[in-house]
């Protein structure tokens, strides 16, 4: 009764300060608390973690979600400094979920069938519907009962994953106003997926009742009950098996406490995961983690966790990186937790990964500082050459900024050296909009760079940068799904010239690889200043050409003397302002 009381008591307090007009933000640390058990109460996960049982009350727990989406929905909130996670122990729920900026939902168990919510997940748009600047969310393991025929309305575009999510009826993907993509993996559908107004998508290894609408390009690798594929008739792109995977580690709650599953690598893979259960081949005990607060840790206290062997996991909040964080370790686990964000102050990389086996890392926020830095992440030395086949690297759901948040540049935001490196969803982002943006403002050349053989990504959404986009310099890489709008912001012509060409390519392979594929990209312009001209969306060696699959490319808006001459290579046709959508198989 006593943790009832206090929650309730809480929220009381909290609706009492709003109404009287206070703008106090910070949450007690005594409701914090409530679900931890005693063993963890003095290693809390953060003022800014709850941790919920079914044995609370559901009502104060509505009117905590109620009173945090309220603060975090508006598009005031969209560089807000606040984070929160949300975490619920096996059991059953009466709960309308509500998700905005910065807001994480994960259940505790080893299945989603843990924890049953029986009510709604929203993420609703702002005027008229419009979910393209709905960033920074997501919802994780566990299963959705929907209290209506329309109680899931998971309105979102970049940055939002669902991963490990049974719904047990209808999701709508859209907010019947704009929408500009989303990535959705290891999750089960039991009705039908509205895909509506959403431009652009990406599914791996779900299961589908039926899936429906979808406007420019729409990729479901390892997917059972894909919509058909008839490209170039209607957007959609079927790749039917995963060729390799390990799913996205995520947190448990069992007695005596937390824990972490790290699931097992697969090949040529359909559909979930957790369809016969999980094996918990891959438990790490919480012992082995260090948590990280953003009140009491920096640079300095990180490193000496990672030299003492330990894995990481960042609570929510926003931390100022002095130093580069060196993993170094074999199999380290590096997780955030509630949109955890890692800025980069005096000009340095953020993370940086040696050559070695199996490092995992999970949810992140990477943003540059006022001060330039080389490049915010690196995976490998640069002169890597080990072979990690059999314990690959992966990176999920990492996310990087230059600008829009605060004033920032970098020349890069990601670098991969490693061979055997797979990125599973990502948005590297110099900002079109926010704090601290203008061509001369937050400047970036390239959002990704690989130099590692073997790298395959999963959902690469990469844009706005000042020279490619993605530039691919390893052998035998793969991509499944890419979105990219180009700089909206060259002030001239002459500002965006290379060697002859008109701007620069989104995406490059360069003229040494003998060997890369891709599939399902989509590639888009709006040069709101200058009459930009760019040669071509897609650059590659010849000999590769073939090997780039279901390929779109569109003028939104802008300058109505810009446009894109070709699609790859001088070839496939172009886009300009009165004929705005070009494709090539």
């Amino acid at each position: 009764m006593k943790k009832h009381f206090i929650l309730f008591l809480f929220v009381g307090l909290l609706i009492m300060k709003a109404q009287t007009g206070t703008t106090q933000n910070k949450i007690s640390q005594e409701v914090i608390q409530i679900g931890n058990t005693a063993q963890y109460h003095t290693r809390s996960l953060g003022e800014n973690v709850f941790v919920f049982d079914p044995q609370m009350d559901i009502k104060a727990i509505q009117a905590l979600i109620d009173t945090l989406y309220q603060r975090q929905q508006p598009r005031t909130a969209e560089f807000s400094t606040k984070r929160y996670a949300l975490l619920f122990k096996p059991g059953s729920y009466a709960l309308d979920l509500k998700l905005g900026y910065y807001m994480q939902v994960l259940g505790l168990g080893d299945s989603p069938e843990d924890v049953i919510i029986n009510g709604a997940l929203i993420s609703r748009g702002q005027k008229n519907g419009n979910v393209t600047c709905n960033f920074w969310r997501s919802v994780e393991n566990l299963t959705i009962i929907p209290s209506t025929d329309s109680a899931i309305i998971w309105g979102v575009s970049q940055a939002a994953p669902m991963r490990r999510v049974h719904i047990k009826g209808d999701i709508q993907l859209h907010d019947n106003g704009w929408a500009s993509g989303g990535f959705l993996a290891d999750s089960k559908v039991d009705g039908t997926v509205f895909a509506g107004t959403q431009q652009q998508w990406f599914s791996r290894n779900n299961e589908f009742g039926k899936f429906e609408g979808g406007q420019w390009n729409m990729l479901f690798v390892g997917v059972n009950n894909a919509p058909a594929d008839k490209w170039p008739d209607n957007p959609v792109t079927v790749i039917k098996t995963t060729p390799v995977i390990r799913e996205k580690p995520f947190l448990i709650y069992n007695h005596p406490g937390f824990a972490v599953n790290v699931p097992q690598l697969k090949e040529n893979s359909t559909g979930i995961s957790w369809a016969n259960g999980f094996e918990q081949v891959g438990m790490l005990p919480f012992t082995g983690f260090y948590i990280i607060k953003p009140e009491t840790d920096d640079s300095e206290s990180i490193n000496a966790r990672l030299k003492e062997g330990k894995n990481l996991l960042f609570t929510p909040g926003i931390y100022l990186i002095d130093k580069s964080l060196k993993v170094k370790r074999h199999g380290t686990v590096i997780m955030g937790i509630g949109m955890a964000t890692l800025v980069s102050t005096k000009g340095n990389a953020l993370l940086e990964i040696s050559d070695v086996d199996g490092v995992s890392i999970c949810g992140l926020i990477f943003d540059a500082g006022k001060i330039s830095s080389e490049t915010l992440v690196r995976v490998g030395e640069t002169d890597s050459k080990k072979d990690h086949a059999a314990k690959p690297t992966f990176l999920y759901d990492v996310f990087f900024r230059v600008g829009g948040s605060s004033e920032g540049s970098a020349k890069s935001c990601l670098i991969i050296n490693s061979n055997n490196v797979y990125v599973d969803h990502t948005w590297l982002w110099r900002a079109d909009h926010g704090n601290g943006v203008g061509w001369d403002k937050n400047k970036c050349a390239n959002g990704l760079i690989v130099n590692g053989g073997h790298v395959t990504i999963y959902g690469l959404f990469n844009e706005h940068f000042q020279e490619y986009q993605t530039l691919w310099n390893g052998n035998f890489g793969k991509v499944y799904f890419y979105q990219s709008e180009l700089p909206y912001d060259p002030p001239t012509v002459d500002a965006w010239k290379h060697d002859g060409k008109g701007g620069c390519a989104s995406y490059k392979v360069a003229d040494k690889v003998t060997s890369h594929e891709a599939w399902g990209l989509g590639i888009y312009c709006d040069f709101y200043a200058a009459p930009i001209i760019v040669d071509n969306a897609i650059e590659t060696p010849l000999n590769l050409e073939k090997n780039i699959h279901r390929k779109v490319i569109l003028w939104l808006n802008g300058n109505k003397e810009s446009k894109i001459l070709s699609i790859l290579n001088g070839k496939g046709g172009g886009v300009d302002a009165s004929n705005k959508n070009a494709k090539m198989e």
